[in-house]
């Protein structure tokens, strides 16, 4: 009994009830009725405590987006590729939108969302992406779907040391899940869904795991970032990085055209200047300004009014120090975040110091080409050639990665596209990268992972020269490829007679695919479907 009434007033005190008294019943003497008698309650346990919810109520604003991806297949591109699913989460902003990442939705097949409370799910389409800072941007045609959902607002750039959460669904659990860090660093990073842009990015000691991927972080009921990329290994452990609002601003911007232009750059290297002697040599004043512009990229805005060797003073009337930085709303950045900033056929201005001279240029923005075959390709379907079982396609990143090549004149061409201003003579580095093996291609092994410079004595630049080459009926194809060695020859009779072979043994639905062709319907085929 003791025990019983023991429990009873644990219970009621959790369920918040004030008890003053618990009874217990004193066995009485023989013939007399039993006489209750109150025991005093000593100790009470207290009322439980409702932890603060300073973002209010996220459910309302927070979806789960689940992707059916298709990964190409760089090795058989004429495949369809491989099927998978991916979790990731978003938020409700202005316009019954949703933000996410890019690389939540990147190469999907068809989108699903879901939200708090809804056992339903509603199919998305994608309205915009930019794999250039890793956002995107959702709209779901169910007109039931935003029914009482809040979309959130963007707020500034937080504070060093502040604490800010993180809402997701970490490795795809159903419910939301919250974690609590603070910033630890505002700096310029590299976004890793495109491999070579790099733009602001906030790290923060929050756990970002697979599944907070395009979450909101939230700070006094406003949205500070995006949740987007980790890092955790044998150097560090739990880093974690979000998208800060000027990015996303910019994004939001951008796309108020019905149209995403990618970022801009101004395509020079700069060189900082710290050592003495150097400047003096330039003719710099010892006042802690000025950088030295290196290599200047010929497909660049730099390349219509800035030389090698130059020196730039200032940008748009900010001083440029001797380390790269400059002042920017009262913060120390890298000279390219006022760029980052400005859009397409946006102008800036440059202080320049040539020849001990001071002078100033204008230039109009606009984005560099070649640097796109250094990023990973999304949403498009790989380019190829397959001729008497030979495969061609252009040198990318995604190529790399599929290969594995350790030839160093291939690495060399890829790592150097841009610095050493290759593009100029192949605009496109087409590559021999896999062999199906036949009667017509035997003992051509060595010229796998080799890069074709013409064909019958004419440049192959792009891969629609080599499709082009292909299309004639010349007695034979010689094929020379970059560097020393005999050219590789092909009998046209011969590969024709080997043709549906080839294509039956090794199931190639197509033998080549020259554009980069939309790997999924756009959102107005979508709508239709």
């Amino acid at each position: 009994m003791r025990r019983y009434a023991f429990l009873l007033s644990v219970l009621l005190c959790l369920n918040g009830e004030s008890i003053q008294a618990q009874q217990r019943t004193v066995p009485p003497p023989p013939g007399e009725t039993p006489l209750i008698t109150p025991t005093p309650v000593q100790n009470p346990l207290p009322a439980p405590v409702v932890a603060p919810r300073p973002n209010g109520k996220i459910q309302k604003s927070l979806v789960r987006i689940t992707a059916t991806e298709v990964e190409p297949d760089y090795r058989a591109p004429w495949n369809s590729g491989v099927i998978q699913r991916g979790i990731g989460a978003g938020f409700v902003i202005d316009g019954n939108r949703i933000m996410t990442n890019a690389h939540v939705v990147s190469n999907s097949r068809y989108l699903t969302v879901e939200r708090d409370g809804d056992p339903n799910k509603y199919p998305a389409t994608v309205l915009f992406v930019a794999h250039d800072c890793d956002l995107a941007v959702l709209k779901v045609s169910s007109p039931d779907f935003f029914k009482n959902m809040v979309p959130l607002t963007l707020g500034g750039i937080p504070e060093l040391e502040s604490v800010v959460s993180a809402y997701g669904y970490p490795l795809g659990g159903d419910r939301m899940s919250v974690t609590t860090g603070i910033v630890s660093r505002i700096d310029f990073q590299l976004y890793t869904h495109s491999s070579i842009d790099q733009h602001l990015a906030i790290q923060i000691s929050a756990q970002i795991n697979p599944g907070n991927s395009g979450g909101p972080v939230m700070q006094n009921t406003k949205v500070v970032g995006v949740a987007f990329q980790g890092y955790s290994g044998d150097i560090a452990q739990g880093v974690a990085y979000m998208i800060p609002t000027p990015v996303i601003r910019r994004f939001l911007s951008d796309i108020k055209d019905g149209h995403y232009d990618k970022y801009v750059d101004l395509g020079l290297t700069p060189i900082k200047l710290q050592n003495p002697a150097q400047r003096r040599f330039l003719g710099l004043k010892d006042d802690d300004r000025g950088v030295l512009v290196g290599t200047v990229i010929a497909a660049g805005p730099s390349a219509k009014g800035v030389k090698e060797g130059d020196v730039l003073l200032a940008i748009d009337d900010h001083p440029i120090a001797s380390d790269g930085t400059v002042e920017l709303e009262g913060e120390r950045v890298d000279m390219p975040e006022v760029v980052e900033r400005k859009f397409k056929g946006d102008s800036v201005k440059l202080d320049i110091l040539r020849d001990k001279k001071p002078l100033t240029v204008t230039l109009e923005l606009g984005s560099v080409w070649p640097y796109g075959f250094l990023a990973h390709g999304y949403d498009v379907r790989p380019r190829y050639i397959v001729y008497g079982g030979l495969l061609f396609q252009p040198l990318t990143l995604d190529l790399v990665e599929a290969y594995q090549p350790t030839d160093i004149r291939l690495r060399h061409y890829f790592d150097y596209f841009v610095t050493e201003q290759i593009y100029l003579e192949h605009p496109e580095v087409i590559v021999l990268t896999n062999i199906l093996p036949d009667p017509t291609n035997t003992y051509l092994s060595a010229y796998r992972l080799s890069i074709v410079d013409e064909i019958n004595g004419q440049k192959v630049r792009t891969l629609a020269d080599l499709a082009k080459a292909f299309s004639e009926t010349p007695d034979r194809f010689v094929i020379r490829m970059i560097g020393d060695g005999p050219p590789l020859v092909l009998d046209p009779k011969e590969v024709e007679s080997a043709r549906e072979r080839i294509k039956t043994r090794y199931n190639v639905v197509s033998e080549q695919n020259l554009e980069e062709q939309a790997a999924k319907p756009t959102p107005a085929d979508q709508d239709k479907t």
